[in-house]
């Protein structure tokens, strides 16, 4: 009893972040690996397969990539998320989108002084 009151046993209710699920990746990430890589092999596997006469292996084919790319892609995931704050790797895709123009860039990155705009 004297455990409970002097809060010696932490609740995982009062997280606030997502808690990790499977190597170091939340159940969003994993949704948005697996939606990704889902997207990309099941028209690639399935248009392969049946080009040489076997639709169906083309269905195996996807299951077995997908869980490759989202285990390779949680690996890596969990390289680039290694001791960096909540949201770190989604701020460097933004980025990345950014340059190369495919999203607006709400962030001043600029370097230099600032001053407050107006004039005298």
């Amino acid at each position: 009893m004297q455990g409970r009151l002097s809060g010696q046993h932490a609740r995982g209710e009062r997280l606030n972040a997502e808690p990790v699920i499977f190597l170091g990746c939340t159940a969003g990430e994993l949704g948005a690996l697996f939606a990704a890589a889902g997207a990309v092999w099941t028209p690639v596997s399935v248009a392969i397969a049946y080009s040489i006469g076997y639709p169906v292996m083309g269905a195996g084919a996807a299951i077995f990539l997908i869980a490759v790319s989202v285990y390779c892609s949680a690996l890596w995931f969990q390289r680039i998320k290694r001791g960096r704050p909540d949201g770190f790797y989604l701020l460097q895709i933004h980025f990345v989108l950014a340059g190369l123009r495919l999203r607006s860039d709400p962030f001043e990155r600029g370097s230099g002084p600032w001053d407050l705009g107006r004039t005298h």
